[in-house]
């Protein structure tokens, strides 16, 4: 009876795959990209909301939401439901994943989507269970969770099946993944909660200090998207800077340079230097003769910043190379784990009861 059980549940999947529309998700702190299997990526926007003051009336989503950052009336606020990779307002990241299924969702009675879900390593238990609920309610038929670096090792294209080390840093908007793979498993990964919004963070504390002038979020990732950079650069930059005074409290220019940026960032890319480090010193030395081969892989919009390949090569000797396009190498890891039945026992193994 067991196996005849068994036999109708994998035939009733097998049914239910072919009618439905499988998505992988990149839940990232800043930006929220879905893959839809058989079409690639098919949205990538902020992951911010509009929400009415005091309620969690959602009044905007994504791109609609960032544009009212800063821009809205006393009633209505932007917020990130997403801080450090983590969900940190449980009713709106739901309500911001259901409108984006639904935008990607063409047919109005389709069966409910398995959906794939990237997450960062060094989450909690409770904070996985979050994720997999938000999704579940926002429609998914099925939850399955695959860590963030193998995602992004999958999604850069790394032999991640092979009996070799595999070194993938993936640098995102609010942590910093960094995993050693081998034979599809994790050998060794180590999370920090740095990432590029820190690196955001550190540009508004060092104007406070340095010209106590006051700028926004957008103006400080503007700044280092512009002229910020990890390593010194053959010809340095400079920009103005608009923003409010401090003292007096009217609006004032300054003229900033890269340098100055640089200096701005020292923490948040120590910080991430020191754990590519330790997960170096504790990778076998089988593996680790591997990476000196191959060297390391950065993904994530982090890998971005100028010169960040640069500084990680000369403070561990290895070489380092930047992903093809990394800000959507984990999105695209997702995708190619929906695609490709020879990945099926990397997922994290945390699955949603089925629903119909």
């Amino acid at each position: 009876m067991a196996k005849i059980t068994d036999l109708f549940k994998k035939f009733y999947n097998y049914i239910l795959d072919l009618f439905s529309n499988d998505i992988g998700i990149d839940l990232g702190t800043a930006t929220t990209l879905v893959y839809v299997k058989g079409e690639g990526i098919v949205l990538c926007e902020p992951s911010e909301v509009a929400v009415k003051r005091g309620t969690s009336q959602v009044l905007a989503v994504g791109d609609e939401a960032k544009r009212m950052l800063s821009c809205t009336p006393g009633n209505i606020v932007t917020i990130r439901p997403m801080r450090d990779g983590v969900i940190t307002d449980f009713e709106v990241t739901e309500a911001m994943l259901r409108c984006f299924i639904s935008r990607v969702r063409r047919k109005r009675f389709q069966i409910r989507p398995r959906i794939v879900i990237a997450i960062p390593s060094g989450i909690t238990e409770v904070e996985r269970r979050a994720v997999r609920e938000s999704a579940e309610r926002a429609g998914a038929r099925d939850v399955i969770l695959i860590e963030e670096p193998v995602a992004a090792a999958i999604g850069v294209g790394l032999p991640i099946q092979e009996p070799v080390g595999n070194m993938i840093i993936d640098v995102g908007g609010g942590t910093t993944e960094i995993a050693v793979i081998s034979l599809k498993g994790i050998v060794f990964s180590k999370s920090i909660r740095i990432g590029g919004d820190e690196m955001d963070e550190a540009i508004i504390e060092y104007l406070k200090k340095t010209y106590n002038l006051m700028i926004g979020e957008r103006t400080a990732e503007n700044i280092k998207i512009k002229i910020g950079s990890a390593y010194p650069l053959e010809e340095e930059l400079s920009m103005e800077v608009k923003g409010r005074d401090l003292v007096s409290g009217l609006p004032k220019t300054v003229s900033i340079t890269s340098e100055e940026v640089r200096e701005a960032l020292q923490d948040p890319l120590r910080s991430i230097v020191e754990i590519a480090k330790i997960s170096l010193e504790r990778t076998p030395p089988e593996l680790a003769g591997d990476l000196i081969e191959h060297g390391i892989v950065m993904a994530g919009g982090g890998a971005l910043l100028k010169g960040i390949d640069k500084l990680i090569s000369e403070e561990t000797g290895l070489p380092v190379h930047i992903a093809e396009n990394p800000t959507v190498a984990v999105v695209t890891g997702t995708g190619k784990y929906l695609e490709l039945k020879n990945l099926k026992d990397v997922a994290t193994p945390i699955k949603s009861e089925l629903h119909s």
